[in-house]
Protein backbone atom coordinates (compact mmCIF):
# COMPACT_ATOMS: atom_id res chain seq x y z
CA UNK A 1 0.00 0.00 0.00
CA UNK A 2 1.30 3.54 -0.79
CA UNK A 3 1.90 5.53 2.40
CA UNK A 4 -0.03 8.42 1.34
CA UNK A 5 -3.40 6.31 0.83
CA UNK A 6 -2.43 4.72 4.30
CA UNK A 7 -2.90 7.79 6.03
CA UNK A 8 -5.83 8.55 4.34
CA UNK A 9 -7.54 5.35 5.07
CA UNK A 10 -6.19 5.44 8.87
CA UNK A 11 -8.46 8.95 8.57
CA UNK A 12 -5.21 11.28 9.55
CA UNK A 13 -5.82 13.06 6.38
CA UNK A 14 -6.37 13.21 2.55
CA UNK A 15 -3.73 12.05 0.14
CA UNK A 16 -3.00 15.31 -0.79
CA UNK A 17 -2.02 16.72 3.25
CA UNK A 18 -0.05 13.56 3.36
CA UNK A 19 1.90 14.09 0.06
CA UNK A 20 2.57 17.78 1.60
CA UNK A 21 3.34 15.89 4.79
CA UNK A 22 5.81 13.46 3.35
CA UNK A 23 7.08 16.23 1.60
CA UNK A 24 8.16 18.17 4.38
CA UNK A 25 9.75 15.27 5.97
CA UNK A 26 7.57 14.74 8.94
CA UNK A 27 6.44 11.24 7.96
CA UNK A 28 8.62 8.63 8.95
CA UNK A 29 8.17 4.72 8.55
CA UNK A 30 9.91 2.42 11.00
CA UNK A 31 11.84 5.62 11.98
CA UNK A 32 13.40 6.23 9.07
CA UNK A 33 12.33 9.72 7.27
CA UNK A 34 9.51 8.67 4.30
CA UNK A 35 9.90 9.60 0.70
CA UNK A 36 6.82 10.92 -1.20
CA UNK A 37 5.37 7.74 -3.24
CA UNK A 38 6.49 5.31 -0.68
CA UNK A 39 5.61 1.47 -0.29
CA UNK A 40 4.71 -0.10 3.09
CA UNK A 41 5.39 -3.53 3.90
CA UNK A 42 3.65 -6.14 5.91
CA UNK A 43 4.83 -4.46 9.84
CA UNK A 44 6.01 -1.42 8.89
CA UNK A 45 5.55 1.12 11.69
CA UNK A 46 4.31 4.62 10.36
CA UNK A 47 4.69 8.31 12.40
CA UNK A 48 3.73 11.53 11.85
CA UNK A 49 5.97 14.03 13.55
CA UNK A 50 6.99 11.57 15.87
CA UNK A 51 3.68 9.75 16.91
CA UNK A 52 2.59 6.72 15.03
CA UNK A 53 -0.60 6.27 13.19
CA UNK A 54 -2.27 2.90 13.24
CA UNK A 55 -4.38 1.44 10.69
CA UNK A 56 -8.11 1.97 10.94
CA UNK A 57 -9.61 -1.38 13.17
CA UNK A 58 -12.13 -3.51 10.93
CA UNK A 59 -14.33 -2.65 13.35
CA UNK A 60 -18.32 -1.47 12.24
CA UNK A 61 -17.19 1.95 10.66
CA UNK A 62 -15.81 -0.27 7.76
CA UNK A 63 -19.06 -2.87 7.36
CA UNK A 64 -21.39 0.33 7.36
CA UNK A 65 -23.08 0.89 4.18
CA UNK A 66 -22.11 4.76 4.20
CA UNK A 67 -19.18 6.92 5.51
CA UNK A 68 -19.82 9.30 8.05
CA UNK A 69 -16.76 11.73 8.99
CA UNK A 70 -15.68 14.56 11.06
CA UNK A 71 -13.68 16.67 9.68
CA UNK A 72 -11.27 19.94 10.55
CA UNK A 73 -12.07 22.38 7.90
CA UNK A 74 -9.58 25.51 7.66
CA UNK A 75 -9.62 28.71 6.88
CA UNK A 76 -9.66 28.90 2.60
CA UNK A 77 -11.85 25.63 2.16
CA UNK A 78 -15.38 26.00 0.43
CA UNK A 79 -17.99 23.56 1.86
CA UNK A 80 -19.41 22.66 -1.95
CA UNK A 81 -19.50 19.44 -4.22
CA UNK A 82 -18.82 21.84 -7.21
CA UNK A 83 -15.73 20.35 -8.61
CA UNK A 84 -15.14 23.67 -10.38
CA UNK A 85 -14.81 25.99 -7.44
CA UNK A 86 -11.01 26.06 -6.16
CA UNK A 87 -10.58 24.60 -2.87
CA UNK A 88 -14.29 22.55 -2.74
CA UNK A 89 -14.38 20.34 0.48
CA UNK A 90 -14.54 17.51 -1.58
CA UNK A 91 -11.14 18.10 -3.42
CA UNK A 92 -9.48 18.54 0.44
CA UNK A 93 -10.42 15.93 1.67
CA UNK A 94 -9.78 13.59 -0.90
CA UNK A 95 -12.01 10.51 -0.13
CA UNK A 96 -12.31 7.76 -2.08
CA UNK A 97 -16.07 7.79 -2.31
CA UNK A 98 -18.38 10.38 -3.11
CA UNK A 99 -19.21 12.84 0.00
CA UNK A 100 -21.42 15.82 0.45
CA UNK A 101 -21.06 18.11 3.51
CA UNK A 102 -24.34 18.34 6.15
CA UNK A 103 -24.98 22.16 6.53
CA UNK A 104 -21.83 24.42 5.79
CA UNK A 105 -18.87 26.34 7.21
CA UNK A 106 -17.92 29.61 5.22
CA UNK A 107 -14.49 30.21 3.39
CA UNK A 108 -13.28 32.40 6.30
CA UNK A 109 -14.36 29.93 9.36
CA UNK A 110 -12.34 26.91 10.67
CA UNK A 111 -13.78 24.23 12.54
CA UNK A 112 -15.85 21.16 12.88
CA UNK A 113 -18.24 20.21 9.63
CA UNK A 114 -19.94 16.04 8.90
CA UNK A 115 -20.13 14.61 5.72
CA UNK A 116 -21.84 11.48 4.78
CA UNK A 117 -22.03 9.60 1.29
CA UNK A 118 -25.21 8.93 2.56
CA UNK A 119 -26.84 12.01 -0.06
CA UNK A 120 -30.42 10.80 1.55
CA UNK A 121 -30.34 11.81 4.84
CA UNK A 122 -28.21 14.84 4.21
CA UNK A 123 -31.65 17.04 4.24
CA UNK A 124 -33.24 15.27 6.91
CA UNK A 125 -30.06 16.13 9.44
CA UNK A 126 -30.59 19.98 8.27
CA UNK A 127 -33.93 20.03 8.58
CA UNK A 128 -33.61 19.26 11.88
CA UNK A 129 -30.18 20.73 12.32
CA UNK A 130 -32.02 23.99 13.67
CA UNK A 131 -32.74 22.04 17.17
CA UNK A 132 -29.48 21.00 17.45
CA UNK A 133 -26.68 22.81 19.34
CA UNK A 134 -23.56 23.68 17.49
CA UNK A 135 -20.47 25.32 19.53
CA UNK A 136 -18.35 28.05 18.52
CA UNK A 137 -15.40 29.91 19.82
CA UNK A 138 -15.11 33.68 18.31
CA UNK A 139 -12.35 36.43 18.55
CA UNK A 140 -13.36 39.83 18.02
CA UNK A 141 -11.61 43.07 17.00
CA UNK A 142 -12.60 44.54 20.32
CA UNK A 143 -13.04 44.01 24.37
CA UNK A 144 -15.92 42.10 24.97
CA UNK A 145 -18.44 43.63 27.50
CA UNK A 146 -21.05 42.19 29.10
CA UNK A 147 -23.85 44.25 27.71
CA UNK A 148 -22.57 42.94 23.99
CA UNK A 149 -23.13 39.12 25.54
CA UNK A 150 -25.91 39.97 27.11
CA UNK A 151 -27.42 41.46 23.75
CA UNK A 152 -25.80 38.00 21.27
CA UNK A 153 -27.90 36.12 24.13
CA UNK A 154 -31.19 37.88 23.76
CA UNK A 155 -31.46 36.98 20.52
CA UNK A 156 -34.40 39.39 18.18
CA UNK A 157 -31.71 40.68 15.59
CA UNK A 158 -33.26 40.60 11.99
CA UNK A 159 -31.47 38.43 9.66
CA UNK A 160 -32.38 36.80 6.07
CA UNK A 161 -36.12 37.55 6.95
CA UNK A 162 -35.89 35.93 10.29
CA UNK A 163 -34.92 37.25 13.56
CA UNK A 164 -32.47 35.15 15.95
CA UNK A 165 -33.40 32.80 18.75
CA UNK A 166 -31.99 33.47 22.17
CA UNK A 167 -28.56 31.46 22.84
CA UNK A 168 -26.30 30.68 25.40
CA UNK A 169 -22.81 33.17 24.98
CA UNK A 170 -20.29 33.75 27.74
CA UNK A 171 -16.58 35.27 27.64
CA UNK A 172 -13.38 33.27 27.43
CA UNK A 173 -11.10 35.71 27.16
CA UNK A 174 -10.29 39.95 26.71
CA UNK A 175 -11.62 39.75 22.82
CA UNK A 176 -13.26 36.18 23.21
CA UNK A 177 -16.22 34.27 23.51
CA UNK A 178 -18.27 31.25 23.34
CA UNK A 179 -21.45 30.86 21.66
CA UNK A 180 -23.78 27.67 21.21
CA UNK A 181 -26.63 28.28 18.67
CA UNK A 182 -29.86 26.14 17.58
CA UNK A 183 -29.94 28.05 14.66
CA UNK A 184 -27.98 27.94 11.11
CA UNK A 185 -28.95 30.80 9.25
CA UNK A 186 -26.24 31.65 6.65
CA UNK A 187 -22.71 34.11 8.52
CA UNK A 188 -24.97 34.58 11.33
CA UNK A 189 -22.35 35.03 14.35
CA UNK A 190 -20.87 37.81 11.72
CA UNK A 191 -23.75 39.13 10.79
CA UNK A 192 -25.03 39.40 15.01
CA UNK A 193 -21.53 40.71 15.89
CA UNK A 194 -21.89 43.38 12.98
CA UNK A 195 -25.10 44.40 14.68
CA UNK A 196 -23.67 45.49 18.20
CA UNK A 197 -20.24 46.90 16.21
CA UNK A 198 -17.69 44.35 16.37
CA UNK A 199 -15.60 42.39 13.82
CA UNK A 200 -15.41 38.42 14.05
CA UNK A 201 -11.62 38.35 13.32
CA UNK A 202 -11.49 33.98 14.15
CA UNK A 203 -14.48 32.01 14.05
CA UNK A 204 -14.16 28.22 15.11
CA UNK A 205 -17.05 25.60 15.32
CA UNK A 206 -15.98 22.89 17.99
CA UNK A 207 -18.99 21.01 18.44
CA UNK A 208 -22.08 19.58 16.57
CA UNK A 209 -24.66 17.87 18.82
CA UNK A 210 -22.50 15.51 20.80
CA UNK A 211 -19.80 15.29 18.51
CA UNK A 212 -16.86 17.11 19.25
CA UNK A 213 -13.87 18.15 17.23
CA UNK A 214 -11.14 16.72 19.62
CA UNK A 215 -7.69 16.33 18.42
CA UNK A 216 -8.26 16.49 14.93
CA UNK A 217 -5.92 19.41 12.88
CA UNK A 218 -6.60 21.26 10.21
CA UNK A 219 -7.08 19.15 7.10
CA UNK A 220 -7.86 15.61 9.24
CA UNK A 221 -10.50 13.92 9.81
CA UNK A 222 -12.20 10.63 11.47
CA UNK A 223 -14.84 8.03 10.45
CA UNK A 224 -17.91 9.01 13.15
CA UNK A 225 -18.24 6.31 15.89
CA UNK A 226 -21.29 4.59 16.65
CA UNK A 227 -22.43 6.69 19.82
CA UNK A 228 -21.37 9.67 17.86
CA UNK A 229 -24.37 8.44 14.89
CA UNK A 230 -26.72 7.04 17.47
CA UNK A 231 -26.54 11.01 18.92
CA UNK A 232 -26.65 12.78 15.86
CA UNK A 233 -29.34 10.13 14.19
CA UNK A 234 -31.48 8.84 16.84
CA UNK A 235 -34.42 7.87 15.36
CA UNK A 236 -32.15 5.30 12.79
CA UNK A 237 -31.38 1.74 13.80
CA UNK A 238 -29.15 1.18 10.32
CA UNK A 239 -26.40 3.72 8.97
Amino acid sequence: MRLNKYLSEAGYCSRREADRLIGEGRVTINGIRARVGAELGEGDKVAVDGQNVAQRAAGAANKRRHVYIAYHKPVGVTCTTEADVAGNIVEAIGHEQRIFPIGRLDKDSEGLILLTSNGDIVNEILRAENSKEKEYLVGVNKDVTLEFLRGMARGGIAMHGQTTLPCKVSKIGPVGFRIVLTQGLNRQIRLMCTHFGYRVKRLFRSRIVNIQMGHLKPGQWRNLTDAELRGLLPNRTEW
